[in-house]
């Protein structure tokens, strides 16, 4: 393990994170920061990660960018900007002269909350796309299973822009729902400009039962798929902490991801925990 290309921070006292609703997420209703990751990252050599945005408030990415400026670990930021302004570019730019700045490597929406789900194909939204591939910056999606096939169409709309898919576009996993997000997937990963997190699996499970295949169980048929479809080269993993710690340690998610992958070479494995995120992300 090297880089783990998936991790929020969040501190309450700075501003709310108003999707903590509901008694199962009361446990990430406190702070979580980077002195509580890092000797935990260190002590499984990973020595750098991309830090995620979590909310649609503009203040979050230039925080973000001052913790990359000042911290190690961070060799990356995923941030937000509104992809519907008509100052979108602008936008970007001032980013990137900000304190860290140099860190932004990419933005994403929270495009899972949209009640459209063609979302990504609105004319403001396809401006806003067009503007990330403009600036060198990567697309990360974050949707549910039906919200694929509008990905697939906006990755074949914009050839020149990289769409990297967060936890594989959260399955049903606690049903064992498959299909059709599987052929999803296959359309998807057939677009050379598309990538997937092997992220935020454990959280999609049913909390009453998963551990007891832990990892090869319930996980392992939506693993294969994305490693099927989308090959070493083009899946990175992430721990989604501290979401990942409703359902399991990070150290777990870290040995787990392990475990999936024992049948590949050790270059295969490179690529995972290593390759495509620094490529792709520009680490």
């Amino acid at each position: 393990m090297s880089v783990d290309a998936h991790h929020h921070v969040w501190d309450l006292s700075v501003r709310d994170q108003d999707w903590i609703t509901g008694p199962e997420l009361q446990p990430l209703r406190r702070d979580f920061t980077l002195a509580d990751l890092e000797p935990e990252a260190r002590a499984l050599h990973v020595d750098r990660s991309v830090l995620v945005q979590t909310i649609t408030v503009a203040e979050e990415t230039p925080e973000f960018l001052a913790l990359a400026e000042r911290h190690e670990l961070v060799a990356g930021v995923v941030g937000w900007t509104d992809l519907t302004s008509p100052r979108v570019t602008d936008e970007l730019a001032l980013l990137r002269e900000l304190p860290g700045g140099r860190y932004l490597k990419g933005v994403r929406h929270q495009v899972q909350g949209e009640p459209d789900p063609e979302w990504l194909l609105r004319a403001d939204v396809r401006r806003g796309l067009d503007a990330v591939a403009a600036a060198g910056l990567v697309y990360d999606l974050v949707v549910l299973p039906h919200q694929l096939p509008a990905c697939v169409k906006a990755a074949a709309a914009h050839p020149g822009l990289t769409f990297v898919l967060d936890h594989l576009g959260k399955p049903r996993i606690a049903s064992g729902e498959l299909e059709p997000w599987a052929s999803d997937i296959r359309a998807l990963a057939a677009l050379p400009n598309t990538v997937c997190k092997l992220s935020g699996m454990v959280t999609e499970t049913d909390p009453r039962t998963w551990r007891s295949g832990w990892p090869t169980g319930e996980l392992r048929p939506y693993a294969e798929t994305v490693l099927e479809a989308f090959g070493p080269g083009r899946l990175m993993f992430g721990s989604d902490w501290p979401v990942c710690t409703l359902a399991a340690t990070y150290a777990e998610v870290v040995h787990g991801t392990g475990v999936l992958l024992l049948g590949l070479s050790p270059d295969e494995k490179k690529e995972i925990l290593e390759a495509t995120a620094t490529r792709v992300y520009g680490l």
